[in-house]
């Protein structure tokens, strides 16, 4: 029988991390959010370690509760996870995390840019930073706007399931550009963000004059607002899974 290739027994890896530790969390990662079970066999597979490898670092993580293994052999994710879950989730503060997001785009961009959250049928503006020029588009906090005309509320009711080609070509592109759809004069490109469990959260957007904001800076920017609120949705809903929007995995480094 041939031998599998021996892995590397330093604990150090090429970023300068712990090797055991990194191994550890991706054995967790491996579970999707529909998959309360696995096989040493499949926790193998997924992960690219040898079953020898990932048996031990298990038994390791059981002992902490981190996983837990059935009566019929499989493994679970432990109550441990669970309770560092609610931990962080009791820490977390959303705007603490949008802002930071949001002062990145302004930077790369020169635009103002805002994040909007669905209240009904209307978008609500929850998070917004100013851009640089004294002629800009300008929308307070906590004001409220349609759905169905501007970019961030197309893209929140394309990836909340509305129907129709338009939306359909939304969610294949993974983000929306608007040229005076909601208001004469004002450009805007949106790309949706997720949360918890791959659920919709909200749209990014950078918005602007038209005069300035032409078809062809939007195409431009939208790589930059498409990477900004893939960042925001991978800080909050994880690593990929089964759930996770094609559109977001194939903009994603």
């Amino acid at each position: 029988m041939r031998n599998a290739p021996a892995e590397p027994d330093s604990d150090a890896t090429s970023s300068g991390g712990v090797a055991a530790v990194t191994r550890a969390l991706s054995l967790m990662e491996a579970f999707d959010v529909d998959e309360p079970r696995l096989s040493l066999a499949e926790l193998s597979r997924r992960s690219g370690m040898h079953k020898t490898t990932v048996l031990r670092l298990a038994r390791t993580l059981a002992l902490s509760h981190y996983m837990v293994q059935t009566d019929d052999g499989q493994w679970r994710l432990g109550p441990a996870a669970g309770w560092l879950g609610m931990r962080y989730q009791a820490g977390f503060d959303v705007n603490n995390v949008v802002e930071p997001v949001l002062r990145e785009l302004v930077q790369e961009t020169g635009e103002s840019a805002s994040f909007y959250v669905r209240e009904g049928d209307i978008r609500a503006c929850v998070a917004r930073v100013e851009g640089p020029h004294s002629v800009r588009h300008h929308v307070r906090v906590g004001e409220r706007l349609p759905l169905d005309r501007g970019a961030p509320g197309r893209v929140i009711l394309a990836f909340s399931g509305a129907a129709g080609a338009p939306y359909e070509a939304i969610r294949e592109r993974g983000y929306h550009l608007s040229l005076g759809e909601r208001e004469a004069e004002v450009s805007s490109v949106a790309a949706p963000v997720f949360s918890t469990n791959w659920r919709l959260l909200g749209s990014m957007c950078i918005s602007g004059p038209s005069s300035r904001l032409t078809r062809a800076k939007l195409e431009k920017h939208a790589k930059a607002v498409v990477r900004a609120a893939n960042q925001l949705s991978y800080a909050l809903a994880g690593g990929r899974s089964a759930a996770t929007p094609k559109a977001v995995s194939r903009w994603h480094p």
